[in-house]
């Protein structure tokens, strides 16, 4: 039989169908209620009503993982970074107290290599299972020409929803308010073009041991997926401050621009967020990015995370109890400051930025 034409101008038809075919089981691990069809059909059916919500507003978010992802080409580790893909999503929805309800994956290359590809979507599949939401449908796109040998880009697009009443949107935070801090699993997704530019500027390989971290290479400890928030921060939702509302006034989901540019994002004009590096941990990765970049203090708090991924205001009255609910879903968590009266046009203080030196 004669090639097709289309194969023959270098996208095969039935490398796509078998992906689909080995990606359904992963997929099937992301079921939830309100999922309505199956991967194939030209959209995905979801069923809002059937989930429980009474008066929900959508909340929606996109992302991609940006030059993190050319680690795992440069690497071959491909089974981590749709983790990354999704966290950048929902960290963003839950951080209005939206629960995030599907997602669809976008996963483009010049030349389908069904091992690859299978292994990023189960990477998505299985932050879609962390998140509790449902992996509904997505598109696999062969691009011969635009993408260089073994490259590839994804991105991923999530819907949440929140109950009218209870979303969280900073409006009511005020002056003696209380800040937690919820730890990273590392840098996450974001500076990975300064944190490849300085891990090349070095004699450190991907394949060698990390010098922050010896029991891991250096590939495995910058790689490390980011960390999603979701559940712990759903079940911290359901301690009441006055009223019917969550005691969480406030989230902000520490990614580019780090805690100087996301946290104000949350804030009303007239409060700041005064925090004390003393009061977390600067991760080892942080201080050798910093003292190999010459990188001051203030640049890495506007640049990267600096080990808090997750900042949650909270009522004074209530933040023992948020943060003990917080360290029972696993987490990691910091009393990293308070609610401050703004003071001119500073919405973010940090004390003690010398201690990150």
């Amino acid at each position: 039989m004669k090639e097709s034409a289309y194969k023959q101008a270098g996208v095969d038809i039935d490398v796509a169908d078998e992906l689909i075919e080995r990606i359904k089981p992963h997929i099937k691990k992301t079921h939830r209620s309100g999922v309505v069809s199956g991967i194939g059909g030209f959209g995905a059916l979801f069923d809002l009503k059937s989930t429980g919500f009474k008066d929900p507003v959508l909340v929606s978010s996109t992302d991609g993982v940006g030059t993190k992802i050319k680690i795992a080409i440069d690497t071959g580790t491909h089974d981590t970074i749709g983790i990354d893909c999704v966290a950048m999503c929902v960290n963003d929805i839950i951080v209005q107290g939206a629960e995030p309800l599907f997602f669809l994956d976008y996963f483009a290359t010049g030349k389908l290599v069904n091992d690859v590809a299978e292994a990023v979507i189960a990477g998505v599949a299985e932050g879609c299972r962390q998140a509790g939401c449902a992996l509904i449908g997505g598109e696999t796109a062969e691009m011969p020409g635009l993408y260089a040998a073994g490259d590839y880009d994804l991105a991923g697009f999530s819907v949440g929803a929140v109950e009218r009443d209870q979303i969280i949107n900073g409006d009511d935070i005020k002056e003696g308010d209380v800040i937690l801090g919820l730890a990273s699993s590392g840098v996450h997704s974001n500076g990975y073009s300064l944190v490849r530019k300085l891990i090349e500027s070095t004699d450190y390989t991907y394949e060698g041991k990390a010098p922050f971290d010896p029991s891991k290479t250096m590939k495995d400890a910058v790689l490390a997926p980011t960390r999603i928030y979701v559940k712990p921060v759903l079940e911290a939702m359901k301690i009441k401050g006055s009223g019917a509302k969550s005691s969480i006034k406030g989230m902000a989901h520490i990614t580019g621009g780090g805690l100087t540019e996301n946290i104000p994002r949350v804030l009303p004009e007239t409060v700041a967020a005064h925090l004390d590096a003393k009061s977390w941990e600067f991760l080892p990765v942080f201080k050798w990015l910093a003292k190999v970049g010459n990188i001051q203090p203030a640049d890495m708090a506007r640049t990267l995370n600096c080990g808090i991924g997750m900042v949650v205001v909270v009522t004074p009255s209530e933040a023992a109890a948020v943060k003990k609910s917080f360290e029972a879903s696993g987490e990691k968590v910091y009393t990293i400051g308070k609610i401050t009266k703004r003071q001119g046009d500073v919405p973010v203080i940090i004390d003690n930025l010398d201690t990150w030196q």
